[in-house]
């Protein structure tokens, strides 16, 4: 599958063991990562803890390694995601052959070498104005600064012109997204014309000329009252209700990386009925994927979330599932350009409650359990290079994404 979102948590390592097992040599370990399923997968995502290595490994410092297989070097970044300086996990992407076991070397770099660098694929940032001074509810004058953390001014709501394109923005090499960092709280898309990373460039004018052509690509969604792409809710009285009302919000650029890029959002004190609860959203994707990981906790329960695409009367609805996974998709010439635009949202069968609909999203209801719940979410565009051109293309592709998340990668020493 040419593209796919495949996350996978460190599994406990298993001691090699067995007369003919060859010794690593002392500045190295070995293991090995096996592609489960009968077809090929390219940047697969596979997920270290940095604990477990540094428990099985104690002779090897884990603050200066690289990951090789065989003579190539695996492009990987380190995280540390509460920013405590200490690491909790390296990101590693590996391509595979069908039902391909590749051997993975861990290696503590030699003395005065230095740590790899790979092609940033990856890109998560906000950027907001400064210098400037609030006039009511608009912020005049002043210019944009990227930062790794903005706690959401009170005066701050839509079309305030204070944050650069209205919210944080992430993307891959192969798409981006942004969502609004105020009371509509709804996804939007970044349709690419170019692996290159574009969002540092979009919306420095302060308005919204993106939603114009340009070389880099264009928004292609029309969002309105709906829960654009893959956008959190909770199914109230028949309908989705966004994150709208809520006592503050800040949000984080947790990684901004080469290989995998995240951004974290704390909604407090979100108004739900009767009821309020603290939301932590975190939003994750990686280099060659066009998938977003949505993980959410909350404080209080709530009977269910939700989340959908927006409505429109080109899009064709898609339902399919495989294993544990299951998407509701549309396809259709409903983009901002007037061409095809695929979208879709994925989540785990087991927690569904039912797929329906309201005045302007499909929706799929689902259940958080102990507070929690991951999904994803996803959009292909025409105009990308080697674009899925056709209905019966993003089915295939959406039908790989199911199967490769219903089918993880098996790792063991």
């Amino acid at each position: 599958m040419k593209y796919q979102y495949l996350i996978i948590g460190f599994l406990p390592l298993l001691t090699a063991c067995g007369s003919g097992a060859a010794e690593a040599p002392s500045n190295e370990a070995t293991f090995t990562v096996s592609n489960t399923l009968d077809t090929p997968r390219k940047d697969a995502l596979l997920m270290l803890d940095a604990a477990t290595l540094q428990t099985k490994f104690s002779e090897l410092d884990l603050t200066k390694v690289k990951f090789t297989s065989g003579e190539s070097a695996i492009p990987f970044q380190v995280n540390d995601d509460n920013r405590d300086g200490v690491v909790e996990t390296y990101a590693l992407l590996l391509d595979f052959a069908a039902s391909e076991e590749k051997t993975v070397q861990l290696v503590e770099l030699a003395e005065g070498e230095k740590m790899p660098t790979f092609p940033k694929r990856t890109q998560a940032e906000i950027s907001h104005k400064i210098n400037g001074h609030w006039e009511g509810r608009e912020y005049i004058d002043g210019e944009f600064q990227n930062v790794d953390h903005l706690n959401v001014p009170p005066e701050h709501t839509d079309h305030s012109w204070f944050i650069r394109y209205e919210g944080p923005g992430w993307e891959s090499d192969l798409v981006g997204y942004r969502f609004y960092l105020d009371w509509r709280n709804a996804t939007d898309i970044f349709g690419k014309k170019t692996p290159k990373m574009v969002l540092q460039d979009v919306g420095l004018d302060g308005f919204d000329s993106y939603h114009e052509p340009s070389d880099w690509g264009m928004d292609v969604l029309k969002v309105g009252s709906s829960l654009g792409i893959g956008a959190l809710g909770t199914w109230q009285e028949d309908k989705a209700l966004r994150v709208e009302t809520t006592d503050s919000l800040s949000c984080t650029i947790v990684e901004n990386g080469v290989v995998e890029s995240k951004i974290l959002t704390n909604y407090f004190g979100w108004q739900v009925g009767d009821a309020k609860t603290d939301v932590t959203s975190e939003l994750s994707i990686h280099a060659g994927s066009r998938l977003t990981r949505h993980d959410l906790t909350l404080s209080n329960e709530l009977a269910n979330l939700c989340t959908g695409i927006v409505k429109h009367p080109e899009g064709k609805v898609i339902q399919g599932n495989h294993g544990g996974w299951a998407y509701l998709a549309t396809w259709g010439a409903q983009s901002l350009a007037e061409d095809h635009l695929g979208m879709a949202v994925v989540y785990q069968i087991t927690d569904a409650q039912q797929t329906t609909e309201d005045e302007h999203s499909h929706v799929v209801v689902l259940t958080p359990k102990d507070l929690h719940l991951t999904y994803y979410f996803m959009a292909a565009w025409e105009q990308e290079p080697n674009a899925m051109k056709t209905e019966e293309a993003f089915v295939k592709y959406l039908d790989g994404v199911v199967k490769e998340l219903s089918s993880p990668l098996d790792v063991s020493l």
